[in-house]
């Protein structure tokens, strides 16, 4: 019988689990979708509930392709950012998920801004003050769905605390320090849920998790459908961060891109590093009590801008959108700044609103798939400009992954403007890969990290092909238009 650790990825748009035999092969995988509803502008949430029985779905689907394989352990990646709240004598859920792009609490973040909190904020956490960022979400949820009781009685956590309560039968409450460094409640210096970040958010200590290292044995399986009791769930970590290990990119300097909905640009630090303007330091993972750290930047849209262009002009799905991109070389002048839900990294301005500009007689639909596809690539280049500037030892290797990453013709306007080679990921399930193998090195399936840094397998290496002027005068054309969709938001 193959020994193999299971993986759940529970993003944003659908739940997925993988087996990872000891090889490092992915030997199954299976998926459900996740809905998401809109209630409001700005308002984007999910059902708790809804979330569990998508990861028990996939787990069924996933098991079923490998009906003889031996699960010997368990690891969770997660959307992050996402926040609910529940009955910890029930379980019951107290109200919505509260999603990452859920521009909701905009005012709130103003209001603390314009009270002075930032400073204290940023020191604390390394993240600007933010509707994007859960802990004014949480602000939300005590008050329109937890009013009247207890602190005691309410469990409050991200997705990997949820997950991680529904495998145990409600017996734990806890997270990694991957998710408790992107909540704005931990003191990513001190390594602690922090008092004063709580008083400012008006969040009791006593409905957070207990917090872990990202590889450690957090709960036992009880009473989960397919899944036999007693077995050991030894990591959890965000999607993002679980990318990051999933390439192997454990040296300093080295960095990935995860394309999706959003974008998550990230590199590992050799220590502690203050956050400059624009971009946010975070905590990748946790081992034997050693945070590693990295800067990150947030694109809130990324991927998604994609579907809803070859919506508006008239095209059936990407691909074709993408095949009508390519019909020219230049956009003619044409910029599209996917502000839909505001600008995250390195602008972070939620009142910004997407446009495009630029138009002229000579432009046509070819120009403005154009543009969408080299607004991805634009925003990521302007996340790298800033890592690179300030991660001291350098930047190394680049590793892009996601579902985009697998599209030539994107990556090359990525590698164009950001002017970096990028190495393909080889896995499609790259944070799903990195949660298993902390899951693996937490119960010495894998004994060490070089152990596992030789199991991961790279794929295509791309190359820019832009010459300089070029890159400039787009680059030039993208911050001007950048300011129009910023225009008179402050």
């Amino acid at each position: 019988m193959q020994r193999a650790v299971l993986a759940i990825d529970e993003g944003t748009t659908n739940s997925k689990a993988i087996l990872v035999a000891e090889s490092g092969e992915i030997i199954s995988r299976g998926s459900a979708p996740v809905p998401t509803v809109h209630p409001r502008p700005g308002w984007v949430q999910q059902e708790a509930a809804q979330i569990w029985q998508s990861t028990i779905a996939a787990i069924a689907a996933c098991r079923a392709e490998a009906p003889g394989a031996e699960i010997v352990a368990i690891g969770l990646s997660n959307q992050r950012e996402s926040i609910l709240a529940w009955d910890r004598n029930t379980g019951a859920p107290l109200g919505p998920v509260v999603t990452w792009q859920r521009r909701r609490t905009a005012p709130a973040c103003a209001a603390l801004k314009a009270a002075g909190h930032e400073a204290a904020v940023v020191a604390r956490t390394g993240l600007p003050l933010d509707p994007m960022f859960p802990a004014t979400k949480v602000g939300w949820l005590l008050d329109h769905h937890c009013a009247g009781k207890a602190a005691e009685s309410i469990c409050v956590g991200a997705i990997d605390s949820w997950l991680i309560w529904n495998l145990s039968g409600g017996r734990v409450h806890a997270c990694d320090v991957s998710n408790a460094a992107r909540t704005q409640l931990y003191n990513i210096s001190d390594g602690r849920w922090d008092e004063t970040l709580c008083e400012i958010f008006g969040v009791p200590l006593a409905m957070l998790p207990d917090i872990c290292d990202s590889a450690h044995i957090f709960a036992r399986t009880s009473g989960v459908d397919g899944l036999p009791d007693g077995m050991p769930v030894a990591s959890t970590i965000s999607d993002s961060h679980g990318a990051l290990f999933g390439h192997g990119a454990f040296e300093p300097g080295e960095e990935k891109v995860t394309f999706g909905t959003g974008s998550s640009v990230m590199a590992t630090l050799p220590e502690f590093i203050a956050p400059p303007r624009g971009i946010t330091t975070t905590i990748a993972w946790s081992l034997n009590g050693v945070p590693t750290y990295a800067f990150e930047g947030n694109i809130q849209v990324s991927a998604s801008i994609l579907p809803r262009t070859a919506e508006l002009l008239g095209e059936e799905e990407v691909n074709a959108l993408l095949d009508l991109a390519q019909t020219t070389e230049r956009t003619l002048g044409v910029i599209l700044v996917p502000g839909h839900v505001g600008l995250g990294s390195p602008h972070w301005n939620a009142d910004a609103r997407g446009l495009i500009c630029g138009l002229s007689f000579g432009s046509g639909r070819a120009q403005v798939a154009r543009a969408a596809a080299e607004s991805i690539a634009f925003q990521v280049a302007d996340v790298f400009e800033i890592v690179e500037q300030n991660a001291r030892k350098g930047i190394g290797r680049r590793f892009v992954d996601g579902g985009p990453s697998r599209n030539p013709f994107l990556m090359g306007l990525v590698a164009d403007f950001a002017d970096h080679r990028l190495i393909v990921g080889e896995s499609t399930e790259t944070s799903a890969q990195g949660a298993a193998y902390l899951a693996g090195l937490a119960t010495g399936i894998w004994p060490d990290l070089e152990t596992i840094g030789a199991l991961v397998g790279h794929g295509a290496e791309i190359a820019p092909t832009l010459d300089a002027s070029t890159r400039a005068e787009a680059r030039t054309a993208w911050t001007l238009a950048i300011a129009r969709a910023t225009l008179g938001t402050g």
